[in-house]
């Protein structure tokens, strides 16, 4: 019997991200070797990556990556783009086979363009007319779930320890100029292929330690605006807070994290006219997307990163520069095994974002 103690859990999940300011392409190899230090933050129920400039040659098509529980579910979704997508390229997503890997679906990607016809008719954006397709497969086509639809960008999930899910994917022949990963341990949700880590919605991508004691009123006001929670965790919410804060209201990385990790009113009540009618203002209006409960996340967007703690930091989160590059881990070691020596490196305090930003045009 295993007893208390002779285990190590600390805290539960692993995160870990690195980004060239710059814009400069580098092998997921390193992001892959960052989690094995990590290892037993996870329990082998969930790991996965996210990459951004992995696709140049098809930059401006949106990738859906998707699982299929069966062919059926392939012909039904397949018919439903062709209605109102160009599908420029399809096929199965490579992989290798690997004893660690077990009870893979289906999985395949599409780069896709939107028909201008259709939007026309559908008088929306091409980005809400995508976001709206993501929510159609993943609520009402059986056996059929979208995990990744940005532009040059993707995720790859699945149930394993992240570090066997990254050779699973040949993640090592993929280059990319920012990169996301998680290693998961699920506590009280299930661990399975579509529940892993990141969640994605377009190219906001969402990496997790942690717990959102908040779900509840999250999805609620989420919920309100169209998007669906349907993946049996806390985290899916974030992808679509993201979404609607950053691409829907406009808000900056900055404001984002004043809403979800806002300042206490005693703080609020401390600072100048001018920052405290600002922060009265997101917090009163978007109190619903506040998150308590304790959590570090990465979210990943074209063009950026912003790394978070909750306001009272109760998950470890390290951040660490070298000339260009930008490294973010739940703990130190898995920074030095990207790189291993370092300009700086810090521990954010709670509700401080670390935002990233590469240089304009660079990507």
């Amino acid at each position: 019997m295993t007893r208390e103690g002779q285990f190590r859990n600390p805290s539960g999940c692993a995160i870990a991200a690195a980004i060239s300011r710059d814009g400069r392409r580098f092998s997921a190899d390193r992001i892959i070797k960052s989690m094995i230090p990590m290892h037993d933050r996870s329990n082998g129920l969930g790991g996965g990556f996210a990459g951004y400039g992995i696709y140049p040659k098809y930059r401006d098509f949106y990738a859906f990556h998707l699982f299929y529980d069966h062919r059926q579910a392939r012909r039904e979704v397949e018919e439903y783009l062709k209605e109102r997508y160009e599908i420029v390229l399809s096929e199965e997503i490579p992989t290798r086979k690997i004893p660690e890997i077990t009870d893979e679906p289906i999985i395949w990607r599409y780069f896709l363009a939107p028909l201008r016809s259709v939007l026309r008719s559908a008088q929306l954006d091409e980005k809400e007319f995508t976001a709206r397709a993501v929510m159609h497969i993943n609520t009402v086509i059986d056996g059929a779930y979208v995990f990744s639809s940005g532009k040059n960008m993707g995720a790859f999930k699945a149930v394993g320890f992240p570090e066997d899910v990254g050779r699973f994917y040949q993640l090592e022949t993929y280059e990319g100029y920012a990169w996301t990963s998680h290693g998961r341990y699920p506590t009280n949700t299930p661990g399975w292929w579509g529940g892993s880590h990141p969640f994605a919605l377009l190219d906001y991508t969402v990496v997790h330690n942690g717990e959102i004691s908040s779900y509840d009123a999250n999805r609620r006001f989420i919920e309100m605006f169209g998007y669906k929670c349907t993946l049996q965790t806390d985290t899916e919410v974030m992808a679509y807070i993201a979404d609607f804060l950053m691409r829907r209201k406009g808000m900056t990385p900055e404001e984002m994290a004043e809403i979800i990790a806002a300042p206490f009113w005693s703080t609020i009540d401390r600072k100048r006219d001018e920052d405290k009618a600002r922060l009265t203002y997101l917090r009163t209006v978007f109190s619903s997307l506040l998150m308590t409960g304790p959590f570090s996340i990465v979210v990943g967007y074209t063009g950026g990163l912003m790394a978070l703690n909750d306001r009272l930091k109760l998950r470890s989160m390290v951040a660490a520069e070298r000339d260009d590059m930008v490294y973010i881990a739940s703990e130190e070691t898995a920074v030095r095994i990207m790189e291993p020596q370092v300009d700086r490196i810090w521990s954010p305090s709670g509700g401080e974002p670390v935002i990233v930003r590469v240089k304009d045009g660079a990507y």
